[in-house]
């Protein structure tokens, strides 16, 4: 299993007071949930064939933790589809959003960023 870029991960900490706030970001998690363990289960036994860096599944991580469980899948086939025997592979990290207003966690989920209140 690859692992994941450096701008997949962070050092945020789910707060039980973000529960009300995290509750639009639970199908960005729940896509997250799934491709970890496709990332644990599956993506091994291929090992690292992929052309691209990052590979097509930490590629996946990453649209969906920027931009969404809809439109990081979407980036995500778009990916699929140029992976293939004859692509020339390369560096392909995913385009940042550009207003992210949320913070990663250590495993890559998305949490609520600190209001800065204390």
């Amino acid at each position: 299993m690859s692992v994941l870029p450096s701008y997949a991960v962070g050092d945020a900490h789910f707060a039980a007071s973000d529960s009300l706030r995290s509750v639009p970001l639970l199908p960005r998690n729940a896509v997250l949930a799934f491709l970890h363990g496709y990332r644990a289960t599956v993506s091994p036994m291929y090992g690292d064939v992929c052309k691209y860096y990052p590979s097509c599944s930490a590629y996946a991580v990453g649209a969906v933790q920027q931009h969404g469980a809809v439109k990081g899948t979407v980036m995500a086939a778009a990916r699929l589809a140029r992976c293939h025997p004859w692509a020339l592979g390369g560096e392909d990290d995913v385009p940042p959003h550009r207003d992210f207003p949320h913070a990663l966690t250590s495993r890559g989920f998305v949490v609520p960023s600190p209001t800065g209140k204390d």
